[in-house]
């Protein structure tokens, strides 16, 4: 087989196993989603949505944009093996360190935000999984491209989590069940990821200090990006939580949480082509991306508007039947998100254009703030009114993107 039908072979293998991790991602927690939507109260619901949000900024500062610059890192050394073991660990050591920083401020916040503060111990357990996340070693599997490796961890740690909700958790009293049942995943995963490491001689070397603060100073521009990015989503929760009630948050977690699953099969798309953008800058990759899902994108779209009063009730009953019309509203940034997640990381990151796509992110995080902020003083804080604001988002995102691919085109093989 020629060198260049082999990488394509490893490009289509790669893509397949994400895709498959993606169709888990989304399979896995809709079972449990309407299920609990139905068992527990609306009030309930809305708490577990709202730790669920914090959690995400928590696992941003755990990852600290190392999906990108370590993968990055373990590319330039994968053939190398005695370098390979020192980059991994010496990444391990610096989220390790990131993840004491995030307990920290876990910590703090739990002190003034009320629905952190009356849920302590589920907040707390909830962390464990985020701690754990650091022995998963995403970075070193997405980096050498065993993609299955990850593909694999996910579903065995999401299956025993999933089956267990339903024979644990029955009603509001049973919630502790949640983040208990995800540590017991996690560390099935982690047993299973060392396994895959003695596997590949991936062996214990002592780890820099030094080298472990070199690496979260130069993974900055990556996580600034990425914490940027939960404006767009996590910071709305947060806010709600503060302006809103408890049920308010159940309805909008509950259409995000729709919406996310949908834009979850965008992932393996950008996931799989990533490794081998950053290797050979074909533009044409991108290009033949877009002639494919296009089409795709445009039917499901659609296809969302024309069912969302029948999937709100199929999903997650009749509590949320008022739900349908916001889930419209969130049409046009399944749309756009698209183009403004393709633009990103596979595009200007596989030509070192990290400033760039930082800049484009935190550009429209600060233009989201602001509307956030307009709203609350003007007193039109509402939930038809945060979606608009999303979408307006989104798409001033995608346009600062494109046009910065659009400068730097030259850098890219058109082969």
């Amino acid at each position: 087989m020629k060198i260049k039908e082999l990488k394509e072979s490893n490009l289509i293998k790669n893509a397949f196993s994400l895709y498959v991790l993606s169709f888990a991602k989304l399979i896995l927690p809709l079972l449990t989603f309407p299920y609990l939507t139905r068992v527990l109260t609306k009030d309930c619901y809305g708490m577990i949505s709202y730790v669920k949000a914090v959690m995400s900024y928590m696992q941003l500062i755990v990852d600290f944009g190392f999906l990108l610059s370590g993968v990055r890192d373990i590319v330039n050394v994968r053939n190398d093996k005695k370098h390979l073991n020192e980059e991994t660990w010496n990444i391990l050591t610096a989220k390790i360190i990131l993840a004491t920083v995030a307990g920290i401020v876990l910590l703090f916040l739990s002190q003034f935000i009320e629905i952190l503060k009356n849920n302590l111990a589920f907040v707390s357990l909830s962390f464990g999984t985020v701690f754990l996340s650091c022995f998963l070693f995403d970075f070193l599997f997405r980096g050498i491209e065993q993609m299955h490796v990850i593909t694999i961890r996910f579903i065995i740690m999401k299956s025993i989590s999933t089956a267990l909700t339903f024979v644990l958790v029955k009603s509001d009293a049973d919630i502790m069940w949640i983040p208990i049942l995800d540590i017991l995943g996690s560390g099935a995963a982690i047993l299973l990821v060392f396994g895959e490491l003695k596997k590949l001689d991936i062996s214990y070397c002592k780890p820099k200090l030094k080298t472990a603060f070199k690496k979260i100073a130069a993974s900055f521009i990556y996580f600034l990006s990425d914490f940027s990015t939960t404006a767009f989503t996590a910071l709305n929760t947060l806010i709600i939580g503060i302006y809103l009630n408890e049920a308010e948050v159940a309805d909008w977690s509950f259409c995000l949480s729709i919406v996310g699953a949908i834009q979850m099969m965008y992932n393996p798309i950008f996931n799989g082509i990533y490794p081998e953008m950053v290797r050979s800058k074909r533009i044409n990759l991108i290009k033949r991306i877009i002639k494919i899902f296009l089409p795709l994108i445009i039917g499901g779209c659609i296809f969302t508007y024309f069912i969302a009063d029948y999937a709100v009730v199929i999903v997650g009953g009749s509590k949320y039947v008022n739900t349908a019309s916001l889930l419209r509203s969130f049409i046009p940034l399944l749309f756009v998100s698209f183009f403004s997640m393709l633009y990103g990381w596979p595009v200007l990151g596989a030509i070192d254009r990290a400033k760039e796509a930082t800049i484009s992110t935190v550009s429209a995080a600060v233009f989201q703030i602001i509307g956030l902020g307009l709203l609350v003083a003007l007193k039109k804080f509402t939930l038809v009114n945060l979606v608009v604001l999303r979408c307006g988002t989104e798409f001033l995102l995608f346009v600062l993107r494109y046009s910065f691919y659009y400068k730097n085109r030259t850098e890219f093989s058109k082969e």
